[in-house]
């Protein structure tokens, strides 16, 4: 039986979190409503987590001197990554020295930190269906593995990404030679951290992408059980997301796959928390994407339709407490973009958004805007999928993000 302490006493259940954006910022709260001392750490100050969290630390998480010598003076119980761009070798030390215990497990946060080392596990070690894909560490290799020897490469359309980055930042599709030197620069320029490596990928024929949020909770008898989300689907431009809705449509053969594919890689990954597991489907056949140990930034339609959201299930399976993966109501989210690039700025139109029906919104607090990114979200309900995207992305232009 899991024994929760109480915040700020002798007692309380410490947790930190690498990384305090917007999802961060949801897991914190999750935490705090069970009692959980929390600390949020970014490398910026006033990070949404931050925010909110019971004390707040700012690093370079990608130092192993800051990175270690953080957690060894806070001494938490648990150490969750929100993020890529993490020492990981910091935490397996840490965690083979007994200090912590790293969310899923700091091999996890390892592997799956880079596109390299989940695609290699799940395509080479598990033997799981993906596309082709290359690894690539300059631009003549890059267009090597697309031409290949007897034009037997990767060929075109093909998609190349860095092997370290978030919310499809630098990632591009090409269509032709011509858009390879401009896909490489930009993939240096979106890379989380300057490792001037990237992936290409054959491009699927698929029918519809899917995130299947997966989670793995101790079960009644003290061990560790896999439980699934309803499949959700999400529209992506330019590789980051701007409008997810749940549940997706699959058949049952598909998704039965689905859910081998993601026990399967979960599995292997190991430890305790919700995944997000990316998947493409066309018709019956499924093929693994890419996996996050910890809560996706599609899964915030989760807030609307799931009695636990994603934030909740993982903040209760990582402390071995039981988890409820059941749907409330069908629903949609759509993203709120920045549109300017300053600092502190307002926000228009909140109480015009909040008069569309069955919806709500989260503005992340985020202390400085781009036009680009990602400062809130629109969330709606209905029975029918299809309004409620079309609610939601109503509520989502809204909200008129400006200056001061």
């Amino acid at each position: 039986m899991t024994t929760l302490g109480t915040p700020l006493s002798p007692s309380a259940t410490k947790v930190m979190l690498l990384g305090s954006g917007e999802l961060g910022k949801e897991v914190l709260i999750a935490l705090q409503r069970l009692g959980v001392e929390t600390i949020a750490v970014d490398r910026y100050e006033h990070a949404p987590g931050q925010q909110v969290a019971h004390h707040a630390r700012t690093i370079t998480m990608s130092d192993p001197a800051q990175l270690e010598a953080l957690i060894r003076a806070e001494r938490p119980m648990l150490v969750v990554p929100e993020i890529e761009a993490i020492a990981t070798p910091v935490l397996e030390q840490l965690e083979a020295e007994g200090l912590v215990r790293v969310i899923p497990t700091a091999r996890a946060a390892r592997l799956t930190m880079d596109r390299e080392g989940i695609r290699r596990l799940a395509a080479e070690t598990l033997r799981l269906p993906t596309s082709p894909y290359r690894f690539c560490d300059s631009l003549e290799e890059l267009q090597a593995a697309i031409d290949g020897e007897d034009g037997k490469g990767i060929g075109y359309p093909c998609i190349v990404k860095p092997v370290m980055s978030s919310s499809g930042k630098g990632q591009s599709k090409l269509d032709g030679p011509a858009d390879v030197k401009k896909a490489w620069d930009y993939a240096m320029a979106g890379g989380r951290v300057a490792k001037g490596r990237v992936i290409v990928e054959g491009f699927v024929d698929f029918d519809y992408e899917i995130t299947l949020l997966t989670v793995r909770a101790m079960d009644a008898r003290g061990g560790v059980e896999t439980r699934f989300c309803d499949p959700i689907g999400h529209l992506q431009v330019s590789g980051d997301y701007v409008e997810s809705w749940q549940p997706h449509p699959m058949s049952a053969a598909a998704l039965e796959r689905a859910r081998l594919i993601a026990e399967a890689v979960t599995g292997d990954l190991g430890g305790l928390g919700l995944f997000g597991v990316e998947l493409f489907v066309k018709g019956d056949r499924v093929w693994f994407s890419e996996v996050s140990p910890r809560p996706h930034d599609t899964g915030m339609v989760t807030m609307a339709t799931q009695w636990q959201n994603e934030f909740e299930l993982h903040a209760r399976a990582i402390l071995g407490l039981p988890v409820d993966t059941t749907l409330k109501s069908p629903g949609a989210s759509a993203v709120i973009y920045g549109g300017v690039d300053a600092g502190g700025i307002v926000f228009d139109g909140v109480a015009d958004a909040l008069r569309v029906p069955g919806t709500e919104l989260r503005l992340f607090g985020k202390p400085e805007s781009f036009a680009k990114r990602r400062m809130g979200v629109a969330l709606a309900r209905h029975d029918e999928v299809a309004v409620a995207r079309e609610r939601a992305r109503q509520a989502a232009a809204c909200v008129r993000p400006r200056r001061a």
